[in-house]
């Protein structure tokens, strides 16, 4: 069975709720746990690229059973930005606040304010890439709400709630996060494997 997998982020936000969503059932090594300092370029279009280099990169440092994971903001009215460079959207050195900050200016002109986060995450077992993905749709709030979660979650309010992802806890947002969609068929795959692929 596969009990160690490396992570290939240096994001500790993304570690601690993937670790949190897989309820420990896997070994979950970090960049900074395998003793990779490199940040890896996101240099593509799409989501499943991008998480794709950033596995098979790592996998070709460590040799070990690794998955990485990309995530975008996707807005309707603004033709699916931030989309891919959701993470760099107010520019390479942004902040989260400097990129809300930005969505929000965006989005000052529409009142429709319709979005989705979609998490891809690239698995490579021995080589060889496993895909799985996660939607969650939801609303732009005009204003941040909550100080909790990362990256855009205090203006992002998802469908069937009344909560910002910045206003929930960790098991809370769980109910309707899309990285936890992608995570949840990353898990289903894993355990249809009873040993280690050769």
């Amino acid at each position: 069975m596969i009990n160690q997998l490396v992570f290939a982020t240096n994001n500790s936000n993304k570690v601690a709720e993937v670790k949190k969503l897989l309820h420990n059932r896997f070994d979950i090594i970090s960049l900074k746990d395998a003793g990779i300092q490199q940040d890896i370029p996101e240099p593509f279009d799409t989501l499943e690229e991008n998480a794709a280099i950033k596995s098979t990169t790592i996998f070709k440092l460590t040799g070990q059973h690794c998955f990485s994971e990309d995530t975008g903001l996707f807005v309707a009215a603004l033709q699916g930005q931030p989309g891919v460079k959701s993470a760099r959207y107010a520019g390479e050195q942004a902040s989260n606040e400097d990129n809300i900050e930005k969505l929000l200016q965006q989005l000052q002109a529409y009142t429709n304010r319709q979005a989705y986060f979609k998490t891809v995450i690239s698995l490579i077992l021995d080589g060889k890439q496993y895909l799985f993905d996660g939607i969650c749709h939801g609303t732009i709030l005009p204003a941040k709400k909550g100080t909790g979660g990362f990256g855009y979650d205090a203006v992002f309010m998802p469908d069937g709630s009344n909560k910002s992802f910045g206003e929930m806890t960790m098991d809370e947002k769980a109910q309707f996060s899309h990285r936890k969609k992608a995570v949840k068929k990353l898990v289903e795959f894993l355990d249809h494997l009873s040993t280690i692929p050769c």
